[in-house]
């Protein structure tokens, strides 16, 4: 049978107010509120923690200062608004991306006199993005060589001594190749003590980092008539036609480098000779 009377008007929770019950919610700044008692609707633009007050401000940019708590409407709903929690920082790295201790708020260092030059822009980058902290702190600045066929010019100019070495980053520094001998005949100048060649085997920096980053198994072979970095590009079916796309292409590979974990240990160690020997001191 149908209630005549309709439905009981003390079933439910009748005590509720009709917007609902107020609930906790933080003052973030840039949230509009309206203070119920005085209808004064404005944005959050301060909360101070130890007065327990925020700021309100209204569309005619007149300001009015609060009490933090209850009285507040967000969003039309009953809200008791607290104090935002304070975000803690980030922990700080524990090692630098080279895998070194982490030394921080440390000032750079003075630049010694010693120099890394390192043959190619792309490796001067890499170099740069794992090795850049600690070369920082020790005061080891790198300059990039457009190739390794102008480095006894550089050597010259530079004039190397036991307060002035020279560490000398190489591409494909194999037995017999141009690069070996313009080394061997480096080693063999009066400057030769105070200069240090290494090489890596890659025929270009590129296949330093791990092939696996970029989705290879392996670094493809590219036949020698056609250029080494277009080759990988067509292999990875990213853009090739001109110097721009070789850059761009540059710049992906060397966002998936985050620390030497991403390089080749054949690269690694041989930067890390380097550092050391530019930063040892004279005998």
């Amino acid at each position: 049978m149908a209630d005549r009377y309709g439905s009981d008007v003390l079933s439910g929770d009748w005590r509720a107010p009709k917007r609902g019950r107020a609930v906790e919610a933080p003052a973030e700044l840039g949230a509009v509120v309206e203070e119920v008692t005085t209808d004064w609707v404005g944005e959050i633009v301060a909360v101070d923690r130890d007065l327990h007050t925020l700021t309100l401000e209204d569309r005619r940019s007149r300001r009015r200062t609060f009490p933090l708590g209850a009285g507040f409407l967000l969003e039309g709903r009953p809200v008791i608004l607290v104090a935002p929690v304070r975000q803690s920082a980030p922990a700080k790295p524990t090692h630098t991306a080279s895998g070194s201790v982490a030394v921080h708020d440390a000032k750079a260092r003075v630049a010694r006199a010693s120099r890394i030059f390192v043959e190619g822009r792309h490796d001067a980058e890499l170099v740069e993005k794992v090795w850049g902290d600690d070369l920082r702190v020790e005061g080891v600045v790198v300059e990039y060589l457009d190739g390794v066929d102008d480095l006894s010019e550089h050597l010259r100019a530079f004039r190397p001594g036991p307060d002035r070495k020279v560490g000398v980053l190489v591409d494909h520094l194999v037995r017999g190749s141009k690069e070996s001998r313009i080394a061997q005949a480096v080693a063999k100048s009066p400057v030769g003590k105070h200069v240090l060649i290494v090489g890596h085997p890659f025929i270009d920096v590129w296949a330093a980092v791990k092939p696996e980053r970029v989705g290879l198994e392996r670094w493809p072979d590219i036949p020698r008539s056609i250029e080494w970095k277009k080759g990988v590009c067509q292999h990875l079916g990213w853009p090739h036609r001109d110097q721009a796309d070789i850059a761009r292409a540059w710049k992906q590979i060397l966002g998936r480098v985050s620390s030497y974990h991403d390089l080749d240990p054949a690269l690694l160690g041989r930067v890390e000779e380097l550092i050391d020997f530019v930063t040892a001191s004279p005998a």
